[in-house]
């Protein structure tokens, strides 16, 4: 071969190692993702989990997907958004502020991805402050369903175009379809955050949604939790492990006790409750669809994931007014809670199975590599979010930012898992909020309700807390009890008054049944 062939023949096989390349990137580019939270929604209010509410769109998702039944979250609104966006526990994040922490929009809009939001924020500055390009939705709480509050914002503008069809649910759907069409078209992938505040209350149904359910819990919660509780043994959602069926409260009526004046409005608060949820289900499947109708649903990470268990706060105002109508503020309270979290005991805001439990559903068509259907029990948090987002996008995580110090990043990615591999096992689960508290390392758990004396449960043979292990075992209680307290002082940040020592006074018969 002659000397002077040699930068003829290089520049091909440069040409050739370019297109090769290429190739190989445009194969596998860049997945969508898109994170769905429901706000106060049960572990067991969904149909893939054992709800008789109909939700086929999530249902859909679940048989073609991943389930997973110790994925947890904070037990809380506001810190559930804190762990999901910033990959940290939340006082560790700066909680509100996210001041020591950064956002998963704000990495991934750095790795090239047009990034959304729509939906509850309840967070302090706004979402085009932490990384997302476009947002609209609620800066609080909770919002009146049909008239909005004065808090909602369009990219960063206040927004109050309430006509009379409006309805949160179906335009926070409206607006993440824009969004998506806006990253499509300018040829990104895209993070798209879609926050419902359904069903978190007032429940505000369409009026249709509810006429569906009114009728359909006239047998009570007691027979409605023993069914709901059936179908999770049907569907194998513990399948491995030891669920026992838990007595009704001491704090919640049987269902017989109560007058049929009082049945008849029960039934009609858990109605409400159902068609919000149906709505929610249906939106998301509008938003499912649409992603097929753009070819955009096969490379999509879909999560779904609620941020805490079922509320049992009676909180009612209005009962005389439909709850269609937007002068109306109904709620529930415990009786319907204690179903929404079947098998589990508690709810939001307790550092119970009942209050942390989220029904999660993963679901990628083009990265998935388990058997559709698939129910996973591998214990994770919301705070692997973020870890997964980085991992799948090819994101990075820095330590600082804008001159700011962030803190290490807690979660772990759940990409594995769903490559049908074995997740990196965190060192221990922490939780906290108010004076609840609960830390899990392996399959041990202690918790303490209200500040109450610390409870010990192995989960693997006791998953819905039935027998407190603490007097059985009082060294390992003691020895989860002060890790609880080394990593709410050293990582959580929490002050001393927020860390001070449990009380021996057991405080679930201080329970009402309004849950306070």
């Amino acid at each position: 071969m002659r000397l002077s062939r040699l930068p003829w023949l290089l520049t091909i096989l440069i040409i050739l190692d370019f297109a090769l390349t290429h190739s190989a990137h445009a194969g596998s580019p860049q997945p969508n993702i898109v994170v769905v939270m429901a706000d106060d929604l049960g572990f067991a209010d969904l149909g893939c989990f054992g709800s008789e509410i109909e939700t086929p769109r999530l249902d859909a998702l679940a048989s073609q997907g991943l389930r997973m039944t110790q994925f947890y979250n904070t037990a809380k609104c506001h810190s559930s958004r804190v762990s999901l966006l910033t990959g940290l526990y939340c006082d560790q994040a700066g909680a509100e502020s996210l001041s020591r922490g950064t956002t998963i929009a704000r990495q991934l809009r750095q790795a090239g991805y047009f990034t959304a939001m729509a939906g509850k924020w309840h967070l302090h500055d706004e979402p085009t402050d932490h990384g997302f390009d476009r947002y609209f939705g609620h800066l609080s709480g909770a919002t009146n369903f049909f008239t909005g509050d004065d808090t909602f914002r369009l990219n960063g503008q206040p927004w109050n175009d309430f006509g009379e069809d409006f309805y949160t649910t179906i335009a926070n759907t409206d607006y993440a379809i824009e969004f998506v069409d806006e990253a499509i078209d300018t040829a990104q992938p895209f993070f798209v955050y879609l926050a419902y505040n359904a069903p978190h209350y007032p429940l505000h149904v369409l009026q249709e949604d509810f006429e569906k359910y009114r009728g359909r819990y006239s047998a009570g919660w007691d027979e409605i939790r023993d069914r709901r509780f059936r179908r999770q043994q049907e569907l194998g959602l513990f399948r491995g492990q030891t669920v026992t069926k838990l007595p009704r409260p001491h704090y919640i009526p049987a269902w017989s006790e109560l007058s049929p004046e009082d049945q008849a409005w029960e039934a009609d608060r858990m109605a409400a409750f159902a068609g919000m949820v149906d709505c929610l289900d249906r939106e998301v499947g509008r938003l499912v669809d649409h992603l097929r109708s753009r070819e955009a649903f096969e490379n999509t990470l879909f999560i779904f994931v609620s941020d805490n268990g079922a509320c049992p706060f009676e909180r009612t105002r209005g009962r005389q007014l439909p709850p269609y109508d937007s002068r109306s503020y109904w709620t529930y309270d415990t009786g319907w809670a204690h179903v929404g979290n079947t098998p589990f005991r508690y709810y939001k805001q307790n550092n119970h199975e009942g209050g942390i439990a989220s029904p999660a559903i993963v679901h990628w068509p083009a990265g998935m590599k388990v058997p559709a259907g698939t129910i996973d029990a591998t214990p994770s948090h919301l705070v692997d979010i973020m870890a997964t987002c980085l991992d799948v996008a090819g994101g990075e995580y820095p330590s600082v930012i804008n001159g700011r110090a962030i803190e290490p990043l807690v979660g772990r990615s759940i990409k594995p898992i769903l490559e049908g591999q074995i997740a990196k096992e965190h060192p221990y689960l922490y939780f906290h909020f108010g004076p609840n508290r609960g830390l899990r390392v392996g399959d041990w758990k202690v918790v303490s309700l209200r500040n109450g004396p610390w409870e010990l449960y192995d989960l693997s043979s006791d998953r819905n807390e039935a027998h407190d292990l603490a007097g059985q075992y009082p060294q390992k209680t003691e020895e989860l009890a002060a890790k609880w307290h080394e990593v709410a002082e050293h990582q959580d940040r929490l002050p001393p008054k927020r860390r001070k020592p449990v009380s021996q006074r057991p405080q679930d018969q201080n329970f009402k049944k309004n849950g306070k």
